[in-house]
């Protein structure tokens, strides 16, 4: 097999495998039901990835890469102010499109709180990125890099839960009415 039809080979695997994790969670991943359920042995996961730890990094890296996919798909001016920012960004974040790789996010969260060393690096991206991302905004209408940092904290807490509210509740209705109330008051 050449390079290049390993890789891609690698590739549309990993396609398949993030889509059966954001369906059954990656707390219970073994490589043993995983290749039943895609056709293909566990040797070939292995040889492919190396070990269960390394498939789960690139599960990780590929979900972070089409959340950033999403998030690129913005309809954002440069001149946007915090509740165009805000508003854009739940358009985003609550689409059907990204409820799955909020699931996964929440969930891999969570298994990192109780043991960091599983998901080394995770916090630091999953905090630092919205941040900067949101801090932007309150830079752009004239507030201090310090007050920014501290309000873009505010805002990221509050769409972590209205987030966690939608995966745990699929609400939508409910959901876009209280954020058109927080917004209104930013």
């Amino acid at each position: 097999m050449t390079r290049k039809a390993d890789e891609a080979n690698r590739s549309q695997l990993l396609e398949r495998i993030v889509a059966y994790v954001m369906s059954n969670g990656v707390a219970s991943l073994s490589l043993r039901p995983l290749g039943k359920e895609l056709g293909v042995s566990p040797a070939l996961l292995l040889y492919h990835f190396g070990s269960k730890e390394e498939l789960t990094v690139e599960i990780l890296k590929h979900a972070g890469d089409r959340q950033r996919e999403l998030f690129a798909s913005m309809q954002l001016r440069e001149t946007a102010t915090v509740r165009e920012t805000c508003r854009e960004v739940w358009r985003i974040v609550s689409s059907a499109q990204a409820r799955p790789l909020f699931r996964l996010f929440f969930e891999v969260y969570g298994l990192a709180l109780v043991d960091p060393q599983r998901f080394p690096g995770f916090f630091p991206g999953a905090i630092s990125n919205w941040l900067v991302f949101l801090e932007r905004a309150y830079v752009r209408g004239g507030m201090s890099r310090g007050d920014a940092r501290v309000r873009a904290t505010f805002v990221l807490a509050v769409f972590r839960g209205f987030l966690l509210d939608l995966c745990a509740t699929g609400d939508t209705k409910r959901l876009k009415r209280a954020v058109d109330v927080w917004i209104g008051g930013l």
